[in-house]
């Protein structure tokens, strides 16, 4: 069954006509040929919103769309100002946050960070996911800053944005250098990945993990194989984030499960057996976070939807949008992260009382701020008095 078959087979729903339309379009004009793709997320590459034109890809007639080539992650350096991110959301734990790198070559098509991207004149779609900006002086700049007299200690959240350890570190090691800067400076540090690569700095956080420095959170969004593939296509698979639950545990360092996100009518039934698996790998915290599709990250999940999942289009959506005032996402405070309605109500008390039965809490744990030492400067002129 061809692609466009794939999207009328699904437009029987009346519900949902203006979506199935609003993704033919999307199908006929902006879809990036599988074998240019492969291995990615997104079927889509659509002109970033912040753009005077629209850019789309049509056959001329003279065969130049077989000469385009595949899709090649590409690298370049963003040089920021300044290391540490605030934010002040209520819906957060942390005011600070660090970003290794802009993009992400893991490629979940839920990402809520894709839409970042056109910021920099860039596609939330394929482009998020194939051209990256690694930020190497970052270490430098952190050391700089943690310096300032008016420094004052908050954990730093790192990965909440997108993944630290993503493919392209274990060649620019940013995300090991930050490290070193924090460890050398008794600073704390959360840290959130689905990548089994951060075992390679269990001798750094398992040092940091003595001092009561350092927490981990592993997002295990699915047990099954084929899903994660199809929708997280180059993260570590399943077993291996448990794999490196157990490896940090086991290494003394405090590490979590974290389920996210959740999506209705595709892994939500999920749940129990993922924290029971993570559990059983040592995890002792656990959390959620209900699918979030803000701007263009909506097209995007809903065009991957209808290629892979066209038969649970109709219920996948009719439920997210049950939870989110009836349409595709609600940014309120309080309700971004968990949704409202009914549907949402029972997914919290499942998580609860999962958590519960295996022992896991639900709160954070509390890390030291008390024995900061504050670097040398890293090179700036400090005061003399």
């Amino acid at each position: 069954m061809n692609e466009l078959s794939q999207l009328r087979q699904a437009a029987f729903a009346p519900a949902h006509t203006a979506d199935i339309a609003d993704a033919m379009v999307q199908a006929t004009g902006l879809r990036v040929d599988v074998d240019r793709r492969r291995g990615r997320g997104a079927g889509l590459n659509p002109t970033g919103r912040f753009e005077g034109e629209r850019r789309e890809a049509f056959d001329d007639g003279w065969q130049t769309l077989e000469e385009l080539e595949p899709f090649k992650t590409d690298v370049q350096v963003e040089k920021p100002r300044t290391a540490i991110t605030r934010n002040e959301s209520p819906d957060v734990s942390f005011d600070r946050s660090i970003n290794p790198y802009r993009g992400c070559e893991h490629g979940c098509i839920y990402c809520f960070a894709r839409p970042t991207h056109s910021y920099m004149g860039l596609s939330p779609g394929l482009d998020f996911e194939a051209k990256l900006f690694a930020k190497p002086d970052v270490p430098k700049l952190l050391e700089r800053e943690l310096s300032k007299p008016d420094y004052k200690v908050r954990a730093i959240a790192i990965g909440t944005n997108t993944d630290p350890y993503q493919p392209i570190e274990r060649e620019w090691r940013v995300m090991r250098q930050i490290l070193e800067v924090l460890q050398k400076a008794n600073h704390p540090v959360a840290i959130v990945t689905k990548s089994a690569l951060i075992t390679r700095d269990i001798d750094i956080l398992s040092d940091m993990a003595a001092k009561g420095l350092v927490k981990v959170g592993i997002s295990v969004t699915t047990l099954d194989r084929k899903l994660a593939r199809t929708m997280e296509p180059r993260a570590s698979t399943p077993p291996k984030r448990l794999d490196a639950i157990k490896a940090l545990t086991d290494a003394g360092i405090p590490t979590g499960v974290l389920v996210a996100p959740v999506i209705p009518a595709l892994n939500d039934h999920e749940i129990e057996r993922i924290l029971e698996a993570g559990h059983a790998a040592g995890a002792t915290e656990a959390s959620y976070v209900l699918l979030r599709l803000p701007l263009e990250v909506s097209p995007l999940f809903r065009d991957w939807l209808l290629q892979n999942y066209p038969n649970r289009y109709r219920h996948v959506m009719s439920l997210v949008r049950s939870m989110r005032g009836g349409k595709d996402y609600d940014a309120e405070f309080g309700k971004r992260m968990k949704g409202a309605g009914p549907y949402a109500w029972q997914i919290g008390r499942r998580f609860e009382m999962a958590t519960k039965r295996l022992g896991m809490t639900r709160r954070g744990l509390p890390l030291r701020d008390d024995i900061f030492v504050r670097p040398d400067g890293g090179g700036i002129q400090l005061s003399l008095l």
